[in-house]
């Protein structure tokens, strides 16, 4: 009866081990312009920034995980580009025992918070080299930008079914 207990006891299933690690953490690409050449040094230095934030994700195996932070940086006076950097900064992730929401959580705000300060780094130092100041980009907070991002896919998925043939069809 024990021996009975004890198969009994392993063969029930466990919930999945949750891990999440960096594996690796490198830049990619990067990419540094100056469309205006001599004239954007000479300029006195108050430019617009526009900042521009993606993030990719590469599933390598079932809990390996290649996420990378596209930022794209293009400062501006009076509407004429002064500088355009562009940055893809990746890590290798091993993500486990997540599924749905909770994963695609994970990816696209604990993966990017990581590698933000490493994107601000590259960037900075590129600008520097550049003849420029350091930009000194404001963190980032993730969260928010992936909970607008839920936001705005579940307006659009509201409004395609509002608008499909099948909707049209039953409010005739």
């Amino acid at each position: 009866m024990t021996e009975e207990n004890k198969i009994t006891e392993n063969n029930e299933q466990k919930p999945p081990q949750m891990a999440f690690s960096i594996q690796k953490i490198y830049l990619k690409d990067i990419s540094f312009e100056t469309p205006s050449g001599l004239e954007a040094l000479s300029k006195t230095w108050s430019p617009k920034i526009q900042q521009d934030l993606n993030i990719q994700v590469n599933r390598l195996d079932e809990s390996l995980h290649e996420v990378v932070l596209l930022l794209t940086i293009t400062a501006r006076i009076e509407n004429k580009a002064i500088f355009l950097v562009e940055i893809k900064q990746a890590g290798l992730f091993v993500i486990a025992g997540l599924e749905g929401m909770q994963l695609s959580h994970a990816i696209n705000t604990l993966c990017p918070q990581i590698l933000f300060p490493y994107a601000r780094e590259a960037i900075d130092s590129i600008l520097v080299r550049g003849g420029f100041p350091p930009l000194m980009l404001a963190p980032i907070n993730f969260d928010a930008v992936f909970a607008q991002a839920i936001m705005i896919a579940q307006q659009q998925a509201e409004t395609s079914a509002e608008n499909s043939p099948a909707a049209s069809a039953t409010m005739n």
